[in-house]
């Protein structure tokens, strides 16, 4: 355990649960979160966790941020833009990209004792069907596809490159998340609150390793207490095909509604003309051609090695998803 933790993304979907673990786990730890001042969320904090207003691309920002580190510091880098858009803001390299690299900075010149960088299953290069993907392999942004997994495969690089120097880090590699708790309306809450309201009639075929919040949250405090410097950490979840997270919700809701399940290549005919229309009107996008190539991918992940190291085990997918539904009830009227 550690006197003090500096938490990057602390208002984000993963950031506040990384916290709810850590004020269960280390309750007389200090925790200092890096939240930008015009952040919709920072309400959502808990009491006791001391906000330092700034950018992870902001120097001044970063020094007020690291001010704070001592010599039993852990910083837990979760911010990050997650984007399945074919053409996002070139933000999502300044952040994914340059933000990690000053942290990596800044995290050398103060010394911290632990630096836990929060990655994605994105990040390693697609395996063929059949083949379960590990932690064992090279990560470079040539190897996959689509900018938000470039953005964070180079940055994974940088921290794998920072730690063969003096920096104690470890990584974690979460797939996709769901869960309780995303005020920010992700992919696949967008996908479940248009479901709810009976505007998807249509769905994609294929599936993903989807893993709950919370227990992303467990592993990356168990991380930083026993992961070992230089090392990588899958934290996935099982894999589940959309057609069986829709059912799990229809089954809990005694909903009957029919959906239609596109086909792959139907869909990647269609996925660019919603796309541009989602853009146009400024919808939620869960519909994109990146979406339909992740979600006809290689998603079987392995987190043996996690699951060997400190006995990380992800709940099923079905507690994840009813849990999802009884906090979407119970915030409705915040997510409209």
């Amino acid at each position: 355990m550690y006197e003090r933790y500096l938490i990057t993304g602390a208002t984000g979907f993963l950031g506040r649960a990384v916290i709810n673990e850590l004020l269960i786990q280390n309750k007389s730890a200090q925790i200092y979160a890096l939240v930008q001042k015009d952040d919709p969320f920072i309400r959502k904090l808990p009491y006791d966790v001391s906000v330092v207003f700034g950018d992870l691309c902001n120097d001044e920002s970063l020094k007020r941020f690291f001010a704070h580190s001592g010599p039993n510091t852990c910083v837990i880098h979760c911010a990050g833009i997650v984007s399945v858009a074919s053409n996002p803001h070139y933000r999502i390299y300044t952040v994914n990209t340059g933000g990690t690299i000053n942290i990596l900075r800044y995290c050398e010149e103060a010394k911290v004792r632990k630096l836990v960088y929060v990655s994605s299953v994105h990040a390693i290069p697609e395996k063929p069907r059949g083949v379960v993907i590990t932690e064992d392999t090279s990560i470079s942004p040539k190897l996959v596809c689509g900018h938000y997994a470039k953005t964070k495969a180079i940055a994974t690089d940088l921290v794998y490159e920072s730690s063969r120097r003096r920096l104690d880090a470890s990584i974690v590699f979460p797939s996709g998340i769901i869960g309780p708790g995303d005020f920010g309306k992700g992919s696949m809450t967008s996908m479940l609150l248009s479901f709810l309201s009976g505007r998807l009639p249509v769905a994609l075929q294929g599936g993903y390793d989807f893993v709950d919040v919370r227990d992303v949250a467990c592993g990356i405090v168990d991380c930083a207490n026993k992961g070992l410097p230089g090392e990588g950490y899958i934290l996935s979840g099982h894999y589940v095909t959309i057609r069986e997270i829709l059912d799990i919700v229809k089954k809990e809701r005694r909903l009957g509604y029919k959906t239609v399940y596109l086909s792959e290549r139907m869909a990647r005919f269609i996925a660019p003309r919603y796309e541009k229309h989602c853009v146009k009107h400024g919808l939620p996008l869960f519909f994109t051609p990146y979406a339909v190539s992740v979600l006809n991918s290689n998603g079987v992940f392995s987190h043996k090695k996690a699951s060997e190291l400190w006995g990380y085990e992800p709940r099923p997918i079905e507690d994840s998803v009813r849990d999802m539904l009884c906090w979407m009830h119970a915030y409705k009227d915040a997510l409209l």
